[in-house]
């Protein structure tokens, strides 16, 4: 990564968070998109964007150097190619249930389908991206989430009453 020269006349000062470049992925499903991103921090990007994460693995970002990858700075990302994220991250802002399943390790969640009359899919998802196999990660911060949570225990008495059935 080319890192961009700083003007000579530049001053930090204690009221300016010092910015450094983020890798930043948008994970659709069949591909992603990435960026390097400058913002005062990881949750800078995550709280302006919807359905984005920041890549902190060293081995990734070690291997996505090499990449000619556009950046951006966060003010530009947001009117430029990452501007339909942030109008979706902004709408979700407006909902009481935004950000309520932050910060949490593992959730669980009873998600309706459509084409399937089963009571809908069970689902677990962890914050960290090895336990993504083939499915891009969830927005934890996305409000659509929030209600369709349940327990640790509710998820584990489900799983049990499938592996009978399929037996």
């Amino acid at each position: 990564m080319t890192r961009r020269p700083v003007g000579e006349n530049r001053r930090v000062t204690r009221d300016q968070p010092s910015r450094e470049p983020y890798l930043v992925r948008h994970d659709y499903g069949m591909g992603a998109l990435w960026w390097w991103i400058t913002a005062a921090s990881a949750a800078a990007i995550t709280t302006t964007f919807a359905e984005v994460e920041v890549i902190d693995d060293p081995t990734t970002v070690r291997a996505v150097e090499s990449w000619s990858l556009d950046e951006l700075d966060i003010a530009d990302a947001i009117s430029g190619p990452l501007a339909e994220l942030y109008s979706k991250r902004k709408q979700q802002c407006q909902d009481p249930a935004f950000g309520k399943l932050l910060g949490k390790s593992r959730v669980y969640f009873r998600l309706a389908d459509a084409e399937v009359d089963l009571g809908g899919w069970l689902s677990e998802h962890a914050s960290c991206a090895a336990d993504w196999p083939m499915n891009p990660p969830f927005d934890l911060a996305d409000p659509q989430f929030a209600s369709n949570e349940i327990s640790r225990e509710e998820f584990e008495r489900a799983w049990e009453r499938a592996a009978r059935h399929e037996e």
